[in-house]
């Protein structure tokens, strides 16, 4: 007998049938094709959204979807190893996928993102469909991060962490899949930031997202953190993190669209 699973390309279409008479959750897990520093795979950004989907989806009797491999990477330019498309290419696939998605009778439509690049674009895709998709389906961009605390952005991110290759993402892979790390090359590098004066989330928007090869300008080996000492188990510790973080944010989303209350 067929075991159970909560992958939605491993059902069968009269399994999805059975599962959408109950339920209506889809996890479309996203990330990027790109370098990672000299020690860990292109899929980084993919995989991790992806294992925190795989843990979610029992909780929220969620489905998750095939993830989203090729998005917003222009900002690595210069690597060996991208693979990316453009914005308008991106956003329309997030687009039509609303629309597939909902056509098929899903009603929560969930983006978990990996890769901070992809963000604004997801929600300008979901805005896109919405007219299409009817106001019964709502889809909407997650950060596995976005739910984190003051403490767990000093533990795992931020600028003394590093954001990009660094230890929490390092780890995580090794978590998942440790052959896929090689940490004899691993290496700390942080881009030459100057001193700043103001919280530095507007400063890298403006230096990052509008500036093909971005990354590839401001480090040396891809690398934004010290991924050193990354170890499987701190990996455990951060995947964990992400589920509760996604699992916090969207009961809270949740939460909002029931507040509102109806419109003639």
């Amino acid at each position: 007998m067929k075991p159970p699973t909560v992958f939605f390309g491993e059902m069968t279409n009269p399994e999805v049938e059975a599962y959408l008479a109950q339920h209506h959750t889809i996890i479309v897990p996203v990330g990027a094709t790109e370098q990672h520093g000299p020690h860990a795979p292109l899929l980084t950004d993919v995989l991790i959204p992806q294992e925190i989907a795989r843990r979610l989806a029992p909780r929220i009797n969620a489905l998750v979807a095939p993830p989203l491999n090729y998005a917003l990477s222009y900002p690595h330019v210069g690597f060996t190893g991208l693979v990316h498309v453009r914005i308008s290419t991106f956003m329309a696939l997030i687009e039509d996928l609303c629309v597939s998605f909902a056509t098929a009778g899903f009603r929560r439509i969930i983006f978990l993102n990996g890769h901070y690049d992809n963000t604004h674009a997801i929600a300008y895709g979901c805005a896109n469909a919405a007219e299409k998709i009817g106001t019964a389906v709502k889809a909407f961009p997650v950060n596995y991060w976005d739910a984190f605390t003051p403490e767990d952005v000093a533990r795992w991110s931020g600028l003394p962490n590093g954001l990009h290759a660094n230890e929490a993402e390092t780890s995580a892979v090794m978590a998942i899949n440790p052959a896929l790390v090689d940490l004899d090359k691993a290496s700390a590098e942080f881009p030459p930031f100057p001193d700043y004066t103001v919280p530095t989330g507007g400063v890298h928007t403006a230096f990052f997202l509008t500036s093909p090869g971005s990354v590839y300008w401001a480090t040396k080996s891809g690398t934004w953190g010290d991924p050193t000492q990354s170890t499987a188990e701190k990996g455990e510790e951060y995947i964990e993190l992400g589920v509760r973080s996604t699992h916090a944010l969207l009961e809270n989303i949740e939460k909002t669209f029931a507040a509102m209350p109806p419109r003639p």
